[in-house]
């Protein structure tokens, strides 16, 4: 990172969320930019490779975190996503990243039930992100 502010990546369909999440985010040093939902997102990555994404699990469609999560992996593998989603509470489902076998199907190098603590996230960020 050189010395600059890391940029994050936040997709969520949830304006309130993304938009709290973005200024959490600033305000904790980091760059941020961000997308309402998969295709935004593509067009983003497209053009810009964050140094973290942050991705809700359901989006557009049910699995569009699943989904972008992989694409994002296979154009940068190194940049770490940490999901974030709601389902657990709203299905019962709950999903892992504990394992090499979990990252390997999810994508995700980090999951997080919504509501998200800010400092759970920002726990997950310093261990995510290398250290200047």
């Amino acid at each position: 990172m050189n010395g600059k502010r890391p940029l994050v990546l936040v997709v969520d369909d949830d304006e309130d969320f993304r938009a709290q999440m973005c200024a959490q985010l600033e305000a904790a040093g980091y760059d941020v930019t961000a997308a309402e939902g998969e295709t935004a997102a593509d067009a983003l990555l497209a053009v810009t490779k964050p140094d973290l994404a942050v991705l809700d699990l359901m989006m557009e469609r049910p699995d569009g975190g699943f989904a972008l999560a992989y694409r994002l992996k296979k154009r940068y593998p190194d940049v770490p996503v940490i999901m974030v989603t709601g389902v657990t509470h709203e299905t019962g489902l709950d999903f892992a990243t504990a394992t090499a076998s979990d990252r390997a199907w999810i994508k995700a190098d980090a999951m997080l039930v919504k509501p998200v603590r800010f400092e759970q996230l920002r726990r997950e960020l310093e261990r995510l992100l290398p250290q200047e």
